[in-house]
């Protein structure tokens, strides 16, 4: 900051800043990609979690075939008997990128396999994130807060969570095409460029192959243009700008097939659309008012605005009513209502990352950038230039989306590393700086209205500057503005001239105290960003460890081992029935036939699985059999003390269940009299007979867990079981790894199942009459035993024979008469 602050006065030069920049940045990507790799250096080069399983299936299914193969890739192992059609219901994004990294690696004869490049693929482009914040941030207010917005994108936990080597998911490529987008917005809106707002529609479409939240960019640059509109800030730069971007990423967003007509047919796109047309109606009264009077213009004006109004709510309710405009999706709405997933959509509110989220994990994600965030929001409102508008709007839509679901955090994190670097790069230039009566930089620039501006650059330039290129002038430097006092408490009052010396003696304090306190908590936020992305961050789930007393480590790798029994010792053809966390794994690790898998697309056919679990063992019997189950598959944490076990994800079952089958599951049958949900002696004896309570528990009750407790003492819980003698009849025991964690069982088939050693039931209907036929046995219909049956075939010419003789006549009649 010192060298761009004394670049005027020489003393550094222009190649050198550069210099210095580029290997700032370089050693950004280096820590970040280094520090991603815990997961690979402690364990192996492994996929982590669960949609990214089926992210490397589809990407190993583009590189051993092609791209019209992989689009037309009807994956039949998955949601049996439905089946699946992956080309048209992806975001191939990802996977063409990674494809085309290992075709080039390979091209260039480095071979490589293309799990690695899955791998290694979020570390890579984590760097490339950081250098596109650096850029985002030059743009919006200067080089030296850019630096910081790189360094803080580089490590920050918010964002590591989602890009640490083998986290393969669409989110890996999507937050750099997200920052890459935003940047180029940016620079056409200041530049008024084609071929800027081109490179936007070609960023935005890469982002719309990659991931669903492509739709908060469709969203939040036509408000930005709104906001614009609203302040008096139109201008052709923003017409050329968004016009061009809204045209072409139109036409691009739609060539995804997954995507669709979506961009054309759904509400989520309206805002778009709108603003489109706002913006050439203004355009068309803005001819208007240079060729009318103001009277006749306030009156065309006020008949236009609710002839227009009055049209497009006409049309928008006849369009959603024909069903051509699809109405807003289940998802939007639980942005807006936290209680309508739980209600209306359990499946989305089951999901732990669709949950609000609390102070710790905010804290945990952002630390010490959640204390200079608010700084900053102040600084940028002070400055409020087109750019700065874009980061203040930016960060009030990510911030409330962030406080409504936890998964959020991640669009959050880029503009709070950007507002704080503004915050660090500001105090850092008022600290450092050589002098405090020499000019300051154009962040002092605190424009009231746009008239100021206009009048800054025309005095400062000579002339009068051009309505489209006013904001996009180059930056001068601003008229010197009187300094803060230390004993001014921070009130802002004239200083009168003094020497270097002096003022330095008299600031000697508060600079030393204010930059010390800067560095102390850089240095506690990259301390905390490497342990946590070391201890939260950087433990695949398929993977668990746990620590010994005396500091050793345990290897629980009961997943894997779970997965491959299935794989070497069922049929290839063996349909595998579990939850629906675990089907991706099951399809990549074990490559056999799930029921259900984390795609979530039908919620009859999951609702299908929760009631299966939900039931007896009789009447899930008849469930598994009509879904053709030759295996099912539960995680139980209950020796281990494994709180992500498929008994502390059961109510979420019977709430799916219950959704599409109200009359046969209710979900208080399940909690005690108390309204407790429990496992102990007080569960209910629904609960207790339930399927999923007898695989989880089932020989638990003779296993001793802790020494000090009873047998049957589940460590997850705390607490015993309330039935100990679980037995199955119509399913058995098949495999159950080291630790317990993974239990499988085989579905009997109907020759195999005992017969029940209860009575016959007795009922009490009216025995039936016997019917008795009015024939007798003269008048009843006969047959022919054994008669044959003669086939028709074609007829076939018979040869003319000769004429008899007449001996022979004369002997066939003697014959004839005798």
């Amino acid at each position: 900051k010192m060298m761009m602050a004394s670049e005027d006065g020489g003393t550094v030069n222009r190649g050198s800043k550069k210099l210095l920049v580029i290997v700032v940045l370089l050693l950004a990507w280096v820590l970040g990609f280094c520090s991603r790799l815990f997961s690979v250096i402690r364990f192996e080069s492994i996929i982590h979690e669960f949609d990214p399983w089926f992210n490397y299936r589809s990407t190993r299914q583009l590189v051993e075939n092609d791209f019209y193969h992989f689009l037309n890739w009807f994956d039949d192992t998955a949601w049996y008997p439905l089946g699946r059609i992956v080309g048209g219901t992806v975001y191939p994004g990802l996977m063409v990128t990674s494809g085309l990294i290992h075709y080039i690696l390979n091209y260039l004869h480095i071979t490589v396999h293309i799990r690695d490049v899955c791998v290694f693929l979020a570390p890579l482009f984590s760097g490339m994130t950081a250098i596109c914040t650096f850029l985002l941030t030059r743009e919006v207010w200067d080089e030296g807060a850019g630096l910081f917005a790189a360094c803080f994108m580089a490590i920050v936990p918010g964002y590591v969570s989602r890009s640490v080597a083998g986290s393969y998911d669409n989110e890996a490529v999507a937050i750099f095409a997200l920052m890459l987008t935003y940047f180029l917005w940016i620079r056409s809106l200041k530049t008024g460029s084609v071929f800027w707002a081109s490179l936007t529609s070609l960023s935005y479409f890469y982002m719309v192959s990659a991931w669903g939240g492509y739709v908060f960019i469709i969203n939040l640059i036509p408000l930005h243009v709104l906001v614009l509109l609203i302040m008096g800030r139109f201008s052709a730069r923003l017409y050329v700008a968004y016009t061009t971007f809204f045209i072409l990423g139109l036409i691009l967003s739609m060539q995804i097939p997954f995507v669709g007509f979506q961009p054309v047919r759904s509400s989520e796109h309206v805002a778009a659309h709108g603003v489109f047309a706002l913006l050439h109606a203004y355009m068309f009264l803005t001819f208007v008012r240079d060729h009318m009077s103001w009277e006749a213009f306030k009156d065309l004006f006020i008949g236009l605005v609710f002839v227009a109004g009055g049209a497009v709510a006409v049309m928008a309710v006849f369009l959603t009513w024909a069903g051509y405009l699809a109405p807003w999706s289940g998802r939007f709405y639980s942005l807006f209502d936290t209680s309508y997933a739980r209600i209306h959509i359990p499946i989305i509110a089951s999901v732990s990352e669709h949950q609000p989220p609390t102070w710790s994990s905010m804290f945990t994600d952002l630390h010490m950038l959640l204390i200079a965030f608010p700084a900053g929001i102040w600084m940028c409102y002070r400055r409020l230039t087109d750019e700065v508008v874009f980061v203040l709007l930016y960060a009030l839509t990510a911030s409330y989306f962030a406080g409504v679901m936890v998964r959020l955090i991640l669009t959050l994190t880029p503009v709070v590393c950007v507002v704080a670097a503004i915050t660090f790069s500001r105090t850092a230039s008022l600290y450092l700086a050589d002098t405090l009566e020499a000019p300051i930089d154009e962040t002092e620039m605190w424009f009231r209205n746009e008239d100021d501006q206009k009048s800054f650059s025309g005095n400062a330039s000579g002339r009068s500057p051009s309505p489209i290129s006013s904001s996009a002038a180059p930056r001068r430097q601003a008229p010197t503005v009187p300094a803060l006092t230390a004993s001014s408490g921070g009130s802002a009052a004239p200083t009168a001239t003094r020497t270097k010396e002096e003022m330095d003696t008299a600031l000697s304090l508060p600079r030393n105290l204010v930059l010390g306190l800067m560095m102390i908590l850089l240095l506690f936020f990259a301390v905390h960003c490497i342990w946590v992305t070391s201890s939260h961050y950087s433990s695949p789930s398929v993977v668990l460890e746990s620590w010994n007393r005396d500091g050793t480590r345990n290897i629980l790798d009961d997943f894997r081992e779970a997965y491959y029994w299935l794989r070497q010792n069922t049929h290839p053809q063996s349909r595998v029935m579990s939850w629906w966390d675990y089907g991706y794994q099951i399809a990549g690790f074990a490559k056999r036939t799930t029921i259900v898998d984390n795609n979530t697309w039908n919620n009859s056919h999951i609702a299908l699985v929760g009631k299966a679990m939900s039931s007896d063992e009789v009447s899930a019997y008849k469930l598994l059999r009509m879904m053709d189950v030759d295996y099912v598959l539960v995680i139980f944490g209950g020796v281990i003390g494994y709180g992500g076990d498929d008994i502390n994800k059961f109510l979420w079952m019977v709430r799916i269940a219950q959704g599409e089958h109200p009359d046969e599951i209710k979900e208080s049958n399940y909690f005690t009299t108390k309204g407790e949900y429990r496992i102990d002696s007080s569960a209910s004896e629904i609960m207790k007979n339930c399927l999923m309570y007898k695989l989880s528990y089932h020989q638990f009750g003779q296993l001793e867990t802790v020494a000090d407790q009873p047998l049957g003492f589940d460590r997850t819980r705390s607490v015993e079981i309330g039935k100990k003698d679980v037995e199955l009849s119509f399913l058995e025991e098949a495999y159950t790894s080291e630790h317990w964690l993974v239990r499988i069982y085989r579905v009997k088939d109907p020759v195999n199942v005992e017969e029940s050693t209860l009575g016959r039931r007795s009922t009490k209907l009216k025995k039936k009459m016997v019917y008795k036929s009015i024939k007798t046995e003269a008048r009843q219909r006969g047959y022919i035993k054994d008669k044959q049956r003669v086939v028709r075939g074609k007829n076939r010419k018979k040869p003319t024979a000769p004429a008899p003789s007449q001996h022979q006549a004369a002997a066939t009649v003697d014959g004839g008469s005798s």
